[in-house]
């Protein structure tokens, strides 16, 4: 049996002012959002490079033409291109062990992951002084005897990027792996597959597109890691300085073109991981999105 026409229209009456309070909210809220995001992120950017293109672009381009410039910029892509693949390689195994596994310690193991993430990257500059710095607890001198110096070289900013970087990957894969159970696994066991087939037929295709979204993560924040990198570097010009130590010694010279140069380099490294990211989440956006029901 149907309302009668005057109740549903006293109901939508009724309804109207909680309506148009909620679109009022909606409205407001995203309006905030707006504002925030223009003035805290996209005026930003484009003040980097207003500045770093106010005085032309030859001024732009002669501030690549100091070496120490390019030496930054190929020691910020090596520090990556080693910290990155380490992380990857933790990450898909501290997430396989966690999420496929129940043993003692496996909170333990979660919790460490994150430390990362709680702790200051400052502070973790300061405990690889400790460990490895002639000082400290005698590791430095130790490796030294070796020829292997760790602080103020490129082992010591790879170990400060690997650091900060550490959970990135792992989690993205930990809640995906989780969800997904080891089903699949099991049945390709069952089978006959041997651990390597069943991990690389089974495991990695299921988790490849969450995988490659840590691993972008991972990059960006390697290479623009700048408080525990700046604690082991030792800033030694055109040997230690990574690209955001770069920047700022040139600020801090007054060397203003050239710092907002580099800066503006930084930040198109940014936008380039930017922009393969939301490709990822306009492909794949219902597997990238599992991992984060939880």
């Amino acid at each position: 049996m149907h309302p009668p026409a005057a109740l549903l229209s006293d109901t939508r009456r009724a309804h109207k002012p909680r309506d148009i309070g909620a679109r009022l909210v909606r409205v407001l809220l995203i309006g905030l959002a707006l504002l925030l995001l223009v003035g805290l992120i996209l005026l930003p950017l484009i003040a980097v490079f207003a500045e770093a293109l106010r005085h032309g672009l030859p001024t732009f381009l002669a501030s690549f033409e100091d070496p120490d410039a390019w030496h930054a910029i190929r020691l910020t892509l090596t520090v990556a291109a080693i910290a990155v693949p380490l992380n990857t390689v933790f990450g898909l195994a501290a997430a396989w062990l966690i999420a496929k596994h129940r043993f003692r310690g496996r909170s333990l193991l979660q919790s460490l992951i994150d430390l990362p993430f709680s702790v200051s990257p400052v502070v973790a500059g300061l405990v690889f002084v400790l460990i490895f710095g002639a000082q400290g607890w005698g590791l430095g001198p130790w490796l030294a005897d070796f020829g292997i110096q760790v602080l103020f070289s490129l082992p010591g900013l790879v170990l400060a990027t690997v650091f900060v970087t550490f959970p990135f990957v792992a989690r993205e894969l930990i809640p995906l792996m989780e969800e997904q159970g080891k089903d699949a696994e099991e049945a390709a066991l069952s089978l006959g597959a041997s651990g390597w087939q069943t991990f690389w037929k089974v495991t990695l295709p299921n988790v490849r597109w969450a995988l490659l979204y840590g691993v972008l993560l991972c990059n960006a924040r390697a290479m623009g890691e700048f408080g525990a990198v700046s604690v082991v570097s030792g800033h030694i010009r055109g040997e230690t300085n990574t690209l955001p130590l770069q920047v700022e010694i040139l600020y801090n010279e007054y060397a203003f073109s050239a710092s907002f140069a580099l800066a503006a380099v930084l930040a198109l490294l940014a936008l380039l991981t930017l922009a393969v990211k939301t490709f990822l989440e306009w492909r794949h956006g219902d597997e990238l999105a599992a991992n984060r029901r939880h």
